[in-house]
């Protein structure tokens, strides 16, 4: 199956393109500096349609994936509760009658509401092959990956992306649990990730290692940035992230601050008055 993959990723909005046989990717018109060229939208079928991630609820997006579809739309599976990823899911559901299912809604997203929550190891059977549920914690707490069994796919939501790091963002989100997950993705041998931004991923294992890599040189510069000293969150920012775009300054806090919150339940710093510093 992965010979099979197209790898070129442009994205022409508007246009569902093909990804395999029988699997189409539409991205969103919601492209910037944490979606960048916009929310990937799968669709899985020919005779009836499996939509993985609808993307935002735009009026334009809706009417996109609708016109692309070619067949009437029988599901829409989620894989977290992000607006971008699962805005338009209501919508398109009272369109179609698709049920909503996947990634269990977070209280403080009142606009995503799924039909079914679906459990760990959980498969849903589509036109295209059986999708099994990853439970995948850590950009957010009910985060789902899925794998298509026998093709060597897996449909990567946030977590793992080729163009980016995925942002952690307390208390939703846990880099104890992000760094847990990357590891069970490591186990189940998927070679190609479909992830919710950008191009396939072209070896899902080594961009998984290369993650790991990434995060426990992120968390050995913030521990260095502490050496001798305390520093508040934007401190160790600025120490940390050099050369950092300021419309990514934002993310860069967060995850600082999930960095943080792990490295304090391992004894590792202690927060006093708002500021880090080593235990």
């Amino acid at each position: 199956m992965s010979d099979d993959i197209a790898l070129e990723y442009g994205p022409a909005y508007g246009v569902a393109e093909p990804v395999a046989k029988s699997l189409r990717r539409l991205t969103a018109r919601n492209g910037g500096p944490l979606t960048y060229r916009g929310t990937n939208c799968y669709l899985l079928g020919e005779r009836e349609i499996t939509v993985i991630d609808p993307g935002p609820d735009d009026e334009d997006h809706i009417s996109d994936l609708l016109a692309v579809a070619g067949a009437p739309v029988r599901r829409i599976v989620v894989s977290h509760g992000h607006a971008d990823h699962a805005g338009a899911a209501r919508r398109l559901s009272a369109l179609t009658g698709a049920e909503v299912i996947g990634a269990a809604p977070d209280a403080t997203r009142s606009f995503y509401r799924p039909d079914r929550v679906l459990a760990d190891g959980e498969v849903v059977e589509t036109e295209v092959g059986s999708l099994r549920t990853v439970a995948t914690p850590g950009h957010t707490a009910g985060h789902l990956c899925y794998d298509l069994a026998g093709l060597d796919l897996l449909f990567s939501g946030d977590h793992v992306m080729a163009w980016s790091t995925s942002v952690v963002v307390p208390p939703d989100g846990s880099m104890a649990d992000y760094m847990a997950s990357l590891d069970r993705l490591a186990a189940i041998g998927a070679h190609i990730y479909l992830p919710g931004h950008g191009g396939p991923v072209v070896d899902g294992p080594f961009r998984v290692a290369e993650l790991k890599r990434h995060r426990e040189g992120r968390e050995a510069a913030i521990l260095r940035a502490l050496d001798g000293k305390e520093r508040t969150i934007e401190e160790i920012v600025a120490a940390v992230y050099i050369g950092l775009d300021p419309a990514l300054a934002g993310a860069a806090a967060l995850s600082v601050k999930a960095h943080a919150d792990w490295l304090e339940d391992r004894g590792l710093v202690r927060t006093r008055e708002g500021r880090l510093g080593r235990s």
